[in-house]
């Protein structure tokens, strides 16, 4: 989902909020702010160390992490083996991942969401949050015997 022109960028947000930005950090930021994918650090590190060789892994972990902290990115375990990363969204969405791939499809579905609310309101809750993770396999494969 694609970042709302109107909102500071990640960079801007960094600076709201008193961060100290240093070029590796804008770079990082950036790399963040121009994924149209959900990519782990590793990616990160290859996207940013492309930019400026002095970027390390460890400084790509370490801003990551203060990035997540500030709750300027979220963290996702896709079931995978790696944390991967995006910016807070605008505007709430799910994900549909495509287990032999590992791409990540976003979505919205008005309907999911109602039944989540009304799933919630017949317990006696009100729902405040939720993430939605579909793990799928192209129709035209055979589905997986694992189960969770």
């Amino acid at each position: 989902m694609s970042r709302n022109p109107s909102e500071p960028t990640l960079e801007e947000a960094c600076v709201q909020r008193g961060m100290r930005m240093t070029d590796q950090r804008r770079v990082i930021a950036r790399v963040i702010e121009d994924s149209s994918d959900h990519p782990d650090v590793e990616e990160l590190y290859r996207r940013a160390s492309s930019i400026d060789a002095r970027i390390s892994l460890s400084t790509v972990y370490r801003t990551v992490n203060l990035f997540e902290e500030a709750g300027l990115i979220t963290k996702h375990d896709f079931k995978d083996g790696r944390a991967r990363f995006e910016l807070i969204p605008d505007e709430h969405h799910d994900h549909l991942i495509d287990i032999r791939t590992g791409k990540v499809i976003e979505f919205r579905n008005e309907e999911i969401e109602a039944i989540q609310e009304l799933i919630a309101k017949r317990l006696g809750y009100r729902l405040i949050d939720h993430r939605l993770e579909l793990y799928a396999v192209p129709l035209n494969e055979p589905s997986s015997p694992k189960a969770d």
